[in-house]
């Protein structure tokens, strides 16, 4: 059974608007690949009966990470102790939007115990026996196998762009604070960021488009001012990702993109350096119930909020001084440049269902709320997936999936 075979929505989209299908035949595929796939990908939580809608995505399956509200379904954020959590009363903001946008909410996805590092059961399309990566991993296991064409999950430090990589799919972060996250179950309110996840950057700007209103990003694609980050200070990228960065970088400047190293890697590594104190220090007191508990917790959510409730102010307020500053010297670089781009993980999904693999790539840019995409395509030797990050302007996500659908196109001319 071929597992990784994603669902184009491009395609599903001009299908409903032109009568070759309805939503209620789009909602029974979707149910019929999911019978056929999840006794081995695991990506589902529950499901619900089909729901009409009408938008301009015109009635597309959509998955919903379990962190997100759903009415009249629990939201158990793959926690022991929400297990006999009472419905949701009303859907979460976000779900909302994409509702009136035309997409039908399926049911909820797996998530990691509360968006945090503690495995749920999702395998990788690409190799079961590999990590689907987190805490997105139910939605991007979903959108990578066909089961829906489009998937919400949300980033903290890399849970979005990460999961993207590692099973082959394209994902938008949103930037921090483009859209309420009303109703969502948060881990730190500086960081969370709503994310999205379909089969190809093209998927993505119709999405964007939709929920928007703005024009479709892929309709004006043009050559990019990229800066490639290499991410060397960091040391932690590998040799087939390494090259993949640099056939890209390749690739995009042959076709006339701008293209020039990124030099100041000791801006992301202070960066980096402070986006896990934020993120402890402020999930300490966004989930201080659970702390109450925490011999309750996975170990890796016990530890965080351990650690965060052991930081003190000041710690947390110098790492914030260092998110603000690094605010302003990377709004004046992407004054003279349109996007950045660099690895999406380190390498490959890692082998084992343990853990979900390493966020450290996106942790700088999350600390500074920025949105990325993830493009994916590149392979290592044995087949498995692995994707770029191209990251734009705070508020620029339209610009960035116009960039984005523009690199798509030209390196689908490489043997990825």
């Amino acid at each position: 059974m071929n597992l990784r075979r994603p669902w184009s929505l491009r395609e599903l989209v001009q299908d409903l608007r032109q009568g070759r299908t309805t939503p209620e035949a789009a909602s029974k595929r979707a149910r019929a690949r999911i019978a056929e796939t999840d006794a081995d990908l695991r990506a589902w939580v529950e499901h619900v009966a089909f729901l009409p809608g009408s938008g301009a995505l015109g009635g597309v399956p959509l998955g919903v990470k379990d962190i997100i509200d759903f009415a009249r379904l629990p939201t158990r954020c793959g926690s022991a102790l929400r297990a006999e959590a009472a419905p949701a009363t009303a859907d979460a903001e976000i779900l909302t939007a994409w509702r009136a946008a035309g997409a039908i909410p399926l049911g909820k996805t797996v998530t990691t115990e509360f968006a945090f590092f503690a495995p749920g059961p999702t395998r990788n399309p690409a190799a079961l026996g590999h990590t689907p990566g987190g805490s997105s991993s139910g939605s991007a296991a979903a959108v990578a196998s066909g089961q829906v064409p489009l998937a919400l999950g949300s980033q903290t430090a890399g849970s979005v762009t990460r999961p993207a990589s590692y099973c082959g799919v394209a994902s938008l972060v949103m930037s921090h604070g483009r859209y309420p996250v009303t109703g969502v179950t948060g881990l730190s309110p500086s960081l969370d960021s709503h994310g999205v996840f379909a089969a190809g950057v093209t998927d993505l700007a119709i999405a964007w488009s939709a929920l928007t209103g703005e024009p479709d990003p892929a309709r004006e694609p043009r050559p990019p001012r990229i800066l490639v980050w290499a991410a060397d200070a960091l040391d932690v990228v590998e040799a087939p990702m390494r090259n993949a960065l640099t056939r890209a970088a390749k690739h995009l400047q042959e076709a006339g993109a701008t293209v020039e190293p990124f030099r100041d890697e000791r801006l992301m590594a202070e960066l980096t350096a402070a986006h896990p104190v934020v993120m402890a220090y402020e999930a300490a007191r966004e989930r201080a119930a659970e702390l109450a508990v925490a011999e309750r917790l996975s170990a890796p959510l016990a530890r965080l909020l351990q650690t965060g409730s052991a930081t003190s102010a000041e710690e947390y307020e110098t790492a914030r001084t260092t998110i603000a500053d690094g605010s302003v010297r990377l709004a004046e670089v992407f004054d003279a440049y349109d996007v950045v781009l660099g690895p999406a993980a380190p390498g490959a999904a890692p082998r084992g269902l343990e853990a979900t693999g390493n966020p450290v790539l996106s942790r700088g840019w999350q600390a500074l709320g920025l949105p990325v995409v993830a493009l994916p395509g590149f392979t290592d030797a044995a087949g498995l997936p692995l994707g770029v990050q191209l990251v734009g302007r705070h508020g620029g996500e339209n610009e960035l999936l116009r960039h984005a659908c523009w690199a798509e196109r030209v390196l689908a001319g490489d043997s990825w």
